[in-house]
């Protein structure tokens, strides 16, 4: 492609331990992801999908290292953010910030706006007082909010303006990478649209990195490069926006994205419907991850995990029927 790795994620794998019982008798380790290999280019926004469950949000967690993986390597600019000490990881975290699903959740009531922006801006800088309120201002002039804000509390913001906020204060420390977990899920489509085309301006502003985590399909195609298709903690697929959207090769994504309506009138659609239930992590199928909902199952697939196979440059699937 061209372009410069900004994030190389190395056989990543994470789990949970579930359960529990008398001394821990019952206790089971559940691998929510699998060998997770994926490159981020600089400047780029790459979009993960899939169901609830798959492993997206765990993904952005493990990145930051709000979690700490069973095994792998992630590589911002060639660093390994999980071997990191205490106090590397405080000074890498000033370039890769997340913004969270739901905005009221990452915001403290208790604080005001410029305490919740100015936050990063005291841990990390010598910024007091008037300067201090001063880049809090034109942090929130920035993502579209007016120095009004400063002396509210997230109470008295709405959904939209939350975001905003949450936005500003993850710009605070001028950060290359943005993980963007759900951003838009928990508002008004047309306030979506705002913060979508606020998402647009700020990384053309700055030169900022997204990985775009969502449910929302139509936001994927609309503002991401790329797309990784994530089912039940593996990588299936992954390739440009348009392939992947226009024609996908994994029979997951097929599926996924037979849903979402087509624009061109000329081009028909049929939506795909998947029988049965995600598999537990807990217990997933051995062979391909995917053969217990796959319409063209075949016995190898119950069998032996598919290899990634390249259809054109930059665009691979793992499936046996290619």
């Amino acid at each position: 492609m061209g372009q410069e790795v900004l994030l190389d994620i190395k056989d990543l794998s994470v789990e949970y331990v579930s359960g529990g019982g008398f001394f821990g008798r019952n206790r089971r380790r559940v691998r929510v992801l699998e060998n997770l290999n994926l490159q981020v280019l600089r400047g780029e926004t790459l979009g993960v999908v899939g169901e609830s469950g798959c492993g997206k949000t765990t993904l952005a967690n493990s990145l930051l290292r709000f979690i700490r993986p069973r095994e792998g390597q992630v590589l911002f600019e060639e660093r390994d953010v999980l071997s990191m000490d205490r106090a590397s990881l405080r000074q890498q975290r000033r370039q890769m910030q997340m913004v969270f699903q739901n905005p009221f959740s990452s915001l403290d009531p208790r604080m005001d706006v410029l305490g919740i922006v100015g936050e990063p801006l005291v841990t990390h800088t010598s910024l007091r007082g008037k300067a201090l309120k001063e880049q809090v201002t034109a942090l929130l002039v920035e993502v579209g909010l007016g120095p009004q804000f400063v002396d509210r509390h997230p109470h008295e913001l709405s959904g939209g303006q939350a975001q905003r906020v949450a936005l500003a204060r993850a710009l605070a420390l001028n950060p290359k990478l943005l993980v963007l977990d759900e951003p838009t899920s928990a508002l008004d489509v047309s306030v979506q649209a705002q913060i979508v085309n606020l998402l647009a301006e700020l990384q053309e502003r700055h030169g900022l990195t997204y990985i775009l985590i969502s449910h929302s399909l139509g936001v994927v195609q609309h503002v991401c490069d790329r797309i990784a298709v994530l089912y039940l903690g593996e990588l299936v697929e992954l390739g440009p926006r348009q392939g992947i959207s226009e024609s996908p090769k994994h029979p997951y994504t097929q599926a996924l994205f037979s849903s979402t309506p087509v624009a061109d009138p000329d081009r028909s659609s049929k939506r795909i419907i998947l029988e049965g239930q995600v598999p537990s992590p807990s217990s997933p199928p051995p062979g391909c991850r995917f053969h217990t909902r796959c319409p063209y199952v075949m016995d190898v697939c119950r069998m032996d995990r598919p290899a990634a196979i390249t259809i054109e440059d930059g665009h691979w699937a793992a499936c046996h029927l290619l």
